[in-house]
């Protein structure tokens, strides 16, 4: 779907993204696929011609961060360095990017990897050899903590271990961020926001983004529930804000997950549907922790799910109506520069 770009002189750090190919890896999984997976087959090549598309189809995207998919590992340098191979390769992509060849776009300016905190102090060895596959450029990592009872939810590829934000072993690896000055994402499902506060309160030196607005669930034993879990959702979210080491992301609203809008993928949907979809969740994280703490993120390609890349970026426009001048610099690309440490590319 196409539509006329709103506010096309916006600067925007888009600050979640993913690069992949997942071609090689769908046959592994048997049919039926889980309908969660069967929402990135549309998307299952992902590279820096296709991110180069979308970012520059009619928005101002200065820059973007890359978020660590388990895409490009490399499998020679053993089971818990192999994610350094993910880093390498978009790296790579980063210097593509910064080259001029293609324009001013600066994508992956940030790098935000994996490192399997489970591994407890020794995931430390891990973090270094990160850094030294990208200095500069690598910020952090992500080390997802989504579960649910209900298998459902996201397919047996997905689900983490339950309450693995407050696991021993995995917060002494957690702790081995701090000694590096990294910052951490989360993506936790809506009933584990709890999981995040827990953390968040025990390492309060720490950066943590709350990833997708929490992961909002419309789905499998979810279907029907948003609106009755709401005021829980909404709840949680101001008592994470309390925890000024938190930041919030500000999208992967998009997403099968949270059925907002439950057609797919990208099934013709305009902006004013979306953002009118999307307010309740968008205002009330923006009220909880404000703009210099919150950041718009495209969470492409997984949200092509729900809408096209111009189309989702209209949505969140619609959404920032009327917002001063200084809070839109903050949401659109403030925010991200700040937390990802990549000032640079606002000078």
């Amino acid at each position: 779907m196409t539509e006329a770009i709103l506010e096309p002189d916006l600067p925007i750090i888009d600050p979640h993204h993913h690069l992949w190919d997942l071609r090689p890896m769908l046959p592994m999984f048997p049919e039926p696929r889980h309908r969660f997976l069967e929402t990135l087959v549309p998307a299952a090549h992902y590279t820096f011609d296709h991110l180069h598309a979308d970012v520059t189809s009619g928005h101002n995207v200065i820059a973007t961060v890359f978020m660590e998919c388990g895409a490009f590992y490399n499998a020679s340098y053993g089971d818990a360095k192999k994610p350094v191979g993910e880093v390498e390769f978009v790296n790579g992509v980063a210097a593509q990017s910064a080259s001029g060849l293609y324009g001013p776009l600066r994508a992956c300016a940030g790098i935000v990897g994996h490192a399997d905190l489970l591994a407890g102090s020794a995931a430390g060895d891990v973090l270094d050899a990160l850094i030294a596959a990208s200095p500069g450029r690598f910020k952090g990592i992500r080390h997802q903590g989504a579960w649910d009872a209900d298998p459902e939810v996201l397919g047996p590829p997905f689900h983490a271990p339950p309450e693995l934000y407050r696991d021993t072993v995995f917060r002494e690896g957690f702790a081995e961020l701090g000694k590096r000055g990294l910052s951490f994402d989360a993506w936790i499902l809506e009933p584990q926001i709890p999981d995040v506060i827990d953390l968040a309160r025990a390492f309060p030196d720490t950066p943590i983004c709350l990833d997708h607005c929490g992961t909002p669930l419309g789905m499998a034993s979810y279907a029907g529930k948003l609106h009755e879990r709401f005021d829980t959702w909404r709840a949680n979210i101001k008592e994470l804000a309390t925890c000024e080491n938190v930041v919030v992301k500000l999208g992967g609203l998009a997403m099968h997950n949270c059925a907002l809008p439950e057609e797919g993928p990208a099934a013709g949907v305009g902006s004013e549907r979306l953002a009118a979809l999307w307010r309740p969740y968008i205002e009330t994280c923006i009220e909880a922790f404000g703009p210099e703490r919150a950041m718009f993120e495209s969470n492409y390609p997984v949200d092509r799910w729900g809408a096209t890349y111009p189309v989702l970026w209209n949505a969140f426009k619609r959404l920032t109506h009327g917002a001063s001048d200084a809070d839109k610099a903050a949401l659109y690309a403030g925010t991200a520069a700040r937390f990802y440490r990549i000032e640079e590319v606002l000078a």
